[in-house]
């Protein structure tokens, strides 16, 4: 009779965690998300890809939609509109984006990814090395309400041009055909380091990148978001020495309208497929638990903020 008693308690069990697995596996079950990733040829959009695939293996969900946008202050609209569930948003775009309003949604932070450089690219044969060279000049400053337009104003603001430039709205491959053909001298682009799309134009077209050591002082007393950082010539190949410039971190964010748990699940998914991020992406190699809690000013999601807790960073 005991044996028996034993018996039916040891399947209890078994079936208990079974059942306890089976709830792990099915929580998601009918969770859609759709991420807002930036230009279809860009770092952000490599990234939203790769977690789309990882979070619905892990998950057991759809894979979720990668919407194309403009880049951070598309997606943060976006996030806060309740037309995406995820959004990759430049620190310096995010910033300005973390108060509620009526009808809007609250950006939350789930990590800190990896930091944006700012190129200024213009062709190996013009005679340019520095952003007040660009004056009178044909540039293109990103798209209409993208990222690259944020800093590229402020950039150029501190520079104080001795003759406007000739403004050129473009997105990255259009920045990228209209340098090829001669109709821009320069264009501004944010990614990580390298870009797939400007790696591509430099194996076809000579180029450097302009050097911006005499604005970065002025840039960070105005904007403490942005660090002093430096591109290696290595990252795209170009002759001459490395360039200072500007970095600016990349937050992965969602809003107050998710849930604890998916939040947690997500952040934790992320982590878990950090090989198949790279492998999308370098850039993302800078993805680290403890740097990945850095997104003051933007508040951790509460479910995020469990999962760093949990893993005692």
């Amino acid at each position: 009779m005991a044996g028996r008693r034993r018996g039916a308690a040891l399947l209890l069990a078994v079936l208990g965690v079974a059942a306890l697995v089976a709830g792990c596996d099915n929580q998601f079950t009918g969770t859609r998300l759709r991420i807002a990733s930036g230009l279809p040829s860009g770092v952000y959009a490599q990234v939203s890809r790769a977690l789309a695939d990882a979070w619905a293996g892990q998950l057991g969900i759809e894979t979720p939609e990668v919407l194309p946008t403009n880049g951070s202050p598309d997606n943060l609209a976006k996030l806060r509109a309740g037309d995406a569930d995820v959004a990759i948003s430049a620190a310096d775009v995010a910033v300005n984006n973390t108060e509620s309003a009526d009808g809007l949604r609250e950006p939350l932070a789930l990590a800190r990814l990896y930091d944006d450089y700012l190129h200024v690219v213009t062709r190996a044969t013009l005679p340019l090395t520095t952003v007040a060279d660009l004056a009178g000049r044909p540039v293109s400053v990103g798209a209409m309400n993208s990222g690259v337009k944020v800093i590229a104003d402020r950039v150029l603001a501190v520079a104080a041009l001795s003759t406007p430039i000739q403004e050129r709205n473009l997105t990255l491959l259009e920045s990228i055909e209209a340098l090829e053909a001669g109709r821009i001298d320069a264009f501004f682009w944010s990614g990580g380091l390298p870009t797939t799309a400007v790696s591509d134009l430099a194996v076809r077209l000579p180029l450097k990148l302009l050097d911006l050591a005499d604005l970065m002082p002025t840039l960070r007393k105005a904007y403490p978001i942005y660090n002093t950082a430096t591109i290696p010539v290595s990252a795209y190949h170009l002759g001459g020495q490395p360039v200072t410039s500007l970095a600016v971190p990349n937050f992965l964010l969602v809003s107050d309208a998710m849930s604890a748990d998916l939040a947690a699940a997500l952040v934790r998914g992320m982590f878990d497929a950090r090989e198949r991020l790279t492998n999308a992406s370098i850039a993302t190699l800078a993805i680290d638990l403890h740097a990945a809690i850095e997104t003051d000013p933007v508040p951790l999601h509460p479910g995020a903020l469990r999962f760093y807790r949990d893993v005692k960073v």
